[in-house]
């Protein structure tokens, strides 16, 4: 609503001044919370460039291990000991809060490494390149589960920042200065209506004086 549409009285001015109050109360929160974020954000990042590098690394380690491991065994018994396994872990998608704004939580029910009695096939039976492969490929499965909470982390993050930023905007860069233009205006009519007023009062005291 435009100044110059309100009706300038003194409840419209103290609603007013109410309002401004409240929305720079809200504005300092919003950027507090903003501050917050951006701050969580530069963590969070960190830890993303350090779970990307654990990753490559990791992947780099288990190619290279199952890469060996066919070369001496052979690629069939390296599928016979990825058939073989008995192990079945489960991934549970959650939610955690960050300052009012959820962000996924994802975990393993359980560790990723698998004991040797739930891998199916007998330590005798397969050789130490197969096994080191295994555990390869276990390390990597286990960083990328966290390495997935981390990027999601981050990515809601920023757009949390965005939305927050827009609000920020908003109430700094118009909202705010609209209810300040609001309140210089009905402040401006009432003044004037109030020298209307004392003007009126004195004519009509100076006719009354002449009338006598």
């Amino acid at each position: 609503m435009s100044a110059h549409e309100i009706t300038p009285n003194r409840s419209v001015l103290l609603d007013l001044k109410r309002r401004i109050k409240l929305t720079k109360g809200g504005h300092k929160i919003l950027k507090m919370k903003r501050d917050g974020l951006i701050i969580e954000f530069f963590e969070t990042l960190e830890k993303a460039r350090q779970m990307r590098a654990g990753v490559s690394s990791d992947y780099a380690a288990a190619i290279s291990k199952i890469a060996i491991a066919r070369a001496v065994e052979g690629d069939i018994s390296v599928k016979s000991a990825a058939y073989a396994l008995q192990a079945d872990h489960q991934v549970i998608v959650g939610s955690k809060n960050i300052m009012g704004m959820k962000v996924p939580k994802v975990e393993a029910t359980g560790s990723m490494h698998t004991d040797i009695a739930h891998k199916g096939y007998g330590v005798i039976s397969t050789s130490a390149y197969i096994e080191e492969a295994s555990v390869a490929f276990e390390k990597l499965l286990d960083t990328l589960i966290r390495a997935a909470e981390v990027e999601t982390t981050m990515k809601k993050l920023l757009d949390e920042i965005e939305r927050t930023k827009r609000r920020v905007n908003a109430l700094e860069f118009k909202i705010i200065p609209d209810l300040r233009e609001s309140e210089r205006f009905v402040k401006f009519s009432l003044e004037e209506m109030e020298r209307e007023n004392t003007t009126r009062l004195k004519h009509q005291k100076k006719k009354g004086e002449v009338a006598e």
